[in-house]
């Protein structure tokens, strides 16, 4: 076995190989810097994908040659420890250098252990169980030889049209850096070169998930003080935990392919945030800078992309056939191609990978790590946590024993389960279905009817569906979207509940059986038609490899529903876009009869479901809230606090929220925004006093002259279950 050549010192630190000028403190890299042709630094900025076939891996006979030339470093779509561990030693023995491959993977809610989708996670409001999912998978993809994720996504939306809504956090920025931090730490943990982690990648930068119509991939376009103030403080927390890769959305930002972007990838993300790792495109989004209209060519959008701070691309293959050309007629700089060149190195040394290149290929890792009982107890736990009950008229919870009648298509789906970009998760590996879990919880007293697929028009199941509805005491009907009806290239123009399913359940409803609703979705949904006939409604989302058991937990009330909504829920698609951070506007909607306000004519104003809701099997009542002082000035702070009271019979988790609002500013304020939050579980009868600490780091924002902090004036704080449920009192700040 040829030995790699590079044999110096590791680094210690997370990013030990921190750059410095064109020096690297890893003698390593600059080692290496001294020694590379062209053409060798070129392919560390290739990233090629694997494949993978019905008989299992497979690589591109013309990317294994350019593996064995240097052309190609990176690789992604490649796991399981034995094919990386082969595709390694090419590039270890076979290469005149032995730099190793970085290899990267879409591990989004899960490896191999699959979790709710993102949105879900997002919805326990669970920070140190968010975090520990992602540890999870770290572990399980970095046994199957994987160094790298395209995770977190920290893409705010407002918009339930947009698919990939279902991969992010939902629409509030607070709660969102929350989540993207959490998930950070949890993949890189505190040593990068810990063969138990795996490199984050911080993504779509920047502001992807306001594509113009909802419609993926389309044109962004916003103010600079509304991309700053809400959508990229999720990007920066994950920056500012660590991450070392951050990957360039596909849409423009003022007329500019972000993937080109200077201003996002240079100004914002190096020189303000600091940022020393490598920026990697999204699938070939440096070409498509030719239909943007952007570059003139492939060999242009090259230039364009590495001359704005972009260090490696993403199967475009423009780098691995223009960068040489564009490097030696002086149009990129040797200086812009070394800097690229060592920030990827650099990160490939704290990943020490220059210590042990197959260090994250273990066949016995992958054996024992992978799947474990208490990683699937974990997923189903969390699973149930995600889940958020909507309504309930005291349908919820089932008693075990009674006639339970279940129906829907998507009842008896595994599959359906594990949503859209489920890592390497499979269905066998699936235990239950919904429909098996309800049975296994109930012994068996179980009626099953399909009614309905849950799309099209095919209505010959409603008459097995009506039998089984009245032959029980209770119904239980699953109804939502397929799996692939969300997640990337998964808009939608209606954001009803698809086919039929609706139909059939007010069909099921006028027989008179109580009915709870199991929603399986990946986005808000417009639910108006279907919640005066649901007695109940549980948002499951995708739940995930052990979400029919989570679903039964939660139905049977093993689990009391905690879960609360990241994402508001509109009562029809018109009101899109729909937050609660939205503003008052000079006409505010006030008299319900007034005409010269900011409403609509034919619905409310407000949604069917706000940001933050979410009810629970027991009642929380909340006292007014308690100020330690009416003032505060400089770098004070006050204590706002309240009572919580467990009024039912159950014990319960309830999520605490935090808003403020500045009533008067420089420029205008939203009329709440999410600042804190806690989560408190108590027995019944049970109080606790929940306290808040309201600094002046609460009250910044972009001021008019675009400098960030706060301004002497009168707030308004709210304390509550969700944003459209809460005690409210008043102070006043001095700068």
């Amino acid at each position: 076995m040829k030995r790699i050549l590079i044999t110096l010192a590791a680094a210690s630190c997370m990013l030990c190989a921190c750059t410095s000028g064109n020096e690297s403190s890893d003698p390593r890299v600059n080692s290496l810097m001294k020694r590379m042709t062209l053409d060798e630094k070129i392919g560390q900025l290739v990233l090629f994908t694997s494949d993978w076939s019905v008989t299992g891996p497979t690589m591109r006979q013309g990317y294994i040659d350019d593996i064995r030339s240097g052309r190609c470093g990176n690789i992604f779509n490649a796991y399981t420890a034995d094919y990386t561990r082969k595709l390694q030693e090419i590039a270890v023995n076979e290469t005149r250098l032995g730099i190793p491959l970085l290899f990267g993977y879409d591990v989004i809610h899960g490896f191999r252990t699959i979790f709710p989708i993102n949105l879900g996670i997002a919805a326990s409001w669970d920070v140190p169980a968010i975090e520990a999912s992602a540890r999870i998978a770290a572990r399980e993809a970095s046994a199957a030889g994987l160094h790298w994720t395209y995770s977190p996504m920290c893409d705010v939306c407002v918009d339930p049209r947009w698919g990939r809504i279902s991969e992010g956090s939902g629409e509030d920025p607070y709660l969102g850096s929350q989540v993207a931090a959490a998930m950070t730490r949890g993949y890189q943990g505190d040593d990068l070169s810990d063969p138990v982690t795996i490199l984050a990648c911080v993504k779509h930068f920047a502001a992807y998930g306001a594509p113009q119509a909802g419609r993926d991939y389309n044109t962004v376009d916003m103010s600079e003080r509304w991309l700053r103030e809400f959508y990229l403080p999720p990007y920066k927390a994950a920056v500012d935990a660590g991450a070392l890769s951050v990957m360039a959305s596909f849409n423009e930002l003022d007329g500019v392919p972000a993937t080109a972007n200077s201003f996002l990838l240079k100004d914002i993300l190096r020189d303000e945030w600091g940022f020393e790792g490598f920026v990697v495109s999204d699938y070939t989004g440096i070409n498509e800078m030719v239909c943007h209209g952007y570059a003139a060519d492939e060999a242009d959008a090259g230039r364009l992309a590495i001359n704005a701070g972009m260090d490696m691309d993403m199967q475009s293959a423009s780098y691995f056939n223009y960068l040489k050309d564009l490097v030696k007629s002086g149009k990129v700089s040797r200086k812009t191609l070394d800097e690229s060149v060592r920030r990827v190195l650099n990160v490939k040394a704290a990943l020490g990978l220059f210590d042990d290149p197959f260090k994250y290929c273990s066949p016995e890792r992958e054996a024992s790590e992978t799947l474990t009982e208490e990683n699937k107890a974990f997923a189903r736990k969390l699973a149930a946590e995600s889940m958020v009950l909507l309504s309930n008229d005291g349908v919820l919870p089932l008693k075990k024993g009674e006639k339970i009648a279940v129906i829907g298509s998507l009842a008896d789906s595994k599959d359906d389960l594990l949503g859209s970009w489920r890592g390497a998760g499979e269905v066998r590996s699936v235990p239950v279905s919904i429909l098996e879990a309800i049975r296994e919880a109930n012994g068996g007293n179980v009626i099953y009817a399909e009614g309905c697929k849950e799309r099209g028009e095919d209505r010959s199941g409603f008459s097995k569906a009506l039998t089984a509805a009245l032959g029980a005491s209770k119904v239980i009907m699953v109804i939502g979207e397929n799996n692939n009806w969300t997640g990337e290239a998964a808009s939608r123009s209606d954001i009803h509940i698809p086919g039929v399913q609706s139909e059939l359940l007010r069909k099921i409803a006028a027989t008179g059986k109580p009915v709870a609703v199991v929603l399986l979705n990946g986005r808000p949904l417009d639910l108006s038609a279907e919640l005066p006939y649901a007695g109940a409604m549980l948002e499951a989302w995708y739940p995930g490899t052990m979400g029919g058991y989570a679903v039964a937990d939660v139905l049977f009330g093993e689990v009391n529903p905690g879960g609360k909504l990241p994402v508001t829920f509109p009562r029809t698609l018109g009101q899109v876009p729909i937050y609660h951070y939205a503003k008052n506007t000079g006409r505010p909607y006030v008299h319900p009869e007034a005409k010269y306000e900011s409403r609509y004519l034919d619905v409310p104003n407000e949604p069917l479901f706000a940001f933050g809701h979410g009810l629970s099997y027991t009642r929380f009542d909340y006292s007014e809230i308690e100020l330690s002082s009416p003032a505060f000035s400089g770098d004070g702070s006050i204590t706002a606090e309240i009572i919580l009271t467990n009024s039912g019979e159950r014990a319960g988790g309830e999520t605490v929220q935090l808003y403020i609002r500045d009533l008067v500013g420089s420029v205008t304020r939203p009329v709440k925004q999410l600042k804190s939050f806690s989560k408190v579980y108590l027995e019944p009868g049970e109080s606790k006093t929940v306290s808040f600490v309201i600094d002046k780091s609460m009250l910044e924002f972009y001021r008019k002259d675009m400098s960030y902090g706060a301004e002497s004036g009168d707030f308004k704080v709210f304390i509550g279950g969700a944003s459209d449920k809460v005690r409210e009192a008043s102070f006043s700040y001095e700068e």
